[in-house]
């Protein structure tokens, strides 16, 4: 019989252990929130760099993505998808102070608040026109005095570009053409 020592033991544990499993949807999310992180969404589209604007284009990069999945009728991603939002926005407000008992509170505001983004995009994404400017102005913390036009067309530059992904390739976490 051989005997191993500390590091071949420790090396064999490793090889041998089952990789862990991750929550379904977690590669999206993350390509979600980087996208949404782009610096061409605060440089270029007038985006307030601030954490109310950095929660915008969550949102709206998130509700791009979840009309896609909508349009497929995938449910189970699309509900996997949701929860990760939920879980990262829980562990953001944990993490800047917000107490145990206003968590649950906030999330809901956060949660009405992607609703009523895929509601407007919902909506303006296929009228096209003044639509979509109109609902980013209302639905966006831009800086101030900036025109929602530019990102308005990125929006829909980059709605275009979701919607010709294959849709595997989207659910693992391509966001480009």
């Amino acid at each position: 019989m051989i005997a191993l020592h500390g590091n071949a033991m420790n090396l064999l544990q490793r090889l041998f252990r089952p990789a862990p499993i991750l929550p379904p949807r977690l590669a999206l999310w993350h390509a979600v929130v980087t996208e949404a992180r782009d610096k061409r969404w605060y440089r270029d589209c007038s985006v307030a760099d601030t954490i109310e604007g950095r929660f915008d284009m969550i949102t709206l990069v998130l509700a791009i993505v979840l009309l896609r999945i909508e349009r497929e009728g995938d449910n189970a991603s699309s509900v996997a998808l949701t929860e990760l939002f939920i879980e990262d926005m829980d562990s953001q407000l944990r993490q800047s102070g917000v107490g145990d008992l206003m968590v649950g509170k906030h999330v809901g505001k956060l949660m009405a608040t992607l609703g009523g983004r895929i509601g407007a995009l919902r909506d303006a994404l296929p009228v096209g026109g003044a639509a979509l400017p109109e609902a980013v102005g209302r639905n966006v913390t831009l800086v101030e005095g900036a025109d929602a036009e530019p990102l308005a067309a990125e929006l829909l530059r980059f709605h275009a570009v979701v919607e010709r992904i294959p849709y595997e390739a989207l659910l693992e976490g391509t966001l480009t053409a």
